[in-house]
């Protein structure tokens, strides 16, 4: 039979990971890594927190094995330890609104009332998308769209987001998408889109999720 204190370290040990993500700008830390390696400066500016208190969080999530680095003259990179890692935050977050009573509630009054807009699944938009019967726009920031995106889409940041749909094809369809399901800027964008008078759509998570699920898309900034 295995030793007591040796089996508590054991579990002590899977527990730091979980205590690495116990924090909820380290949470989004690792929301915005999905997308793609950020340096902490970046980073800081994203999570609306100084360089100190965001290096501090890194640190943390280093130290746990969620995180690794790569330097470039000054600057320091971060970039999630493996794809594992993105799964594990959106594990921990689908558990979340599953069995945490306030998550509705939270998410409702981060992201407004959602009634009205209509979700596509990734398996839909694949296939309309194959088909060319949408047009797909990525609303992140550009670094992230860089770093990767679904394959076809257009980039157009929320920031001058108003300024670019002049640009649209019309009578088509347009789906917009961020960075998960808790991204406003996916939902800002389709509101906008109605507004305007087009027919639009949130996909109904983000680049991430497309990616894990094996779907096509590219890296690099459109030609």
């Amino acid at each position: 039979m295995g030793d007591r204190d040796a089996k508590d370290a054991l579990f002590d040990g899977f527990a730091e990971v979980a205590k690495a993500l116990a924090n909820g700008r380290r949470a989004e830390i690792v929301d915005v890594l999905a997308q793609g390696e950020r340096h902490v400066e970046d980073l800081a500016d994203e999570i609306d927190q100084s360089v100190a208190n965001t290096s501090f969080h890194l640190r943390a999530l280093a130290a746990a094995g969620l995180v690794v680095t790569r330097r470039e003259r000054t600057r320091i990179y971060y970039r999630l330890a493996s794809e594992r890692v993105g799964a594990l935050w959106e594990a921990l977050r689908d558990v979340s609104a599953a069995h945490h009573g306030r998550i509705d509630d939270l998410a409702r009054a981060y992201l407004g009332e959602r009634d009205e807009l209509e979700q596509i699944t990734r398996d839909e938009l694949a296939l309309r998308l194959d088909a060319g019967e949408v047009i797909v726009v990525d609303v992140r920031p550009e670094v992230e769209f860089a770093a990767g995106h679904i394959a076809g889409a257009l980039s157009m940041p929320i920031d001058g987001l108003g300024r670019r749909l002049r640009h649209l094809p019309e009578g088509i369809e347009v789906v917009a998408y961020c960075r998960g399901p808790y991204c406003v800027f996916a939902d800002e964008a389709v509101r906008l889109l109605r507004r305007r008078g087009r027919a639009a759509r949130r996909l109904e998570d983000g680049f991430p999720e497309w990616r894990r699920s094996a779907l096509p898309f590219e890296i690099g900034v459109a030609s």
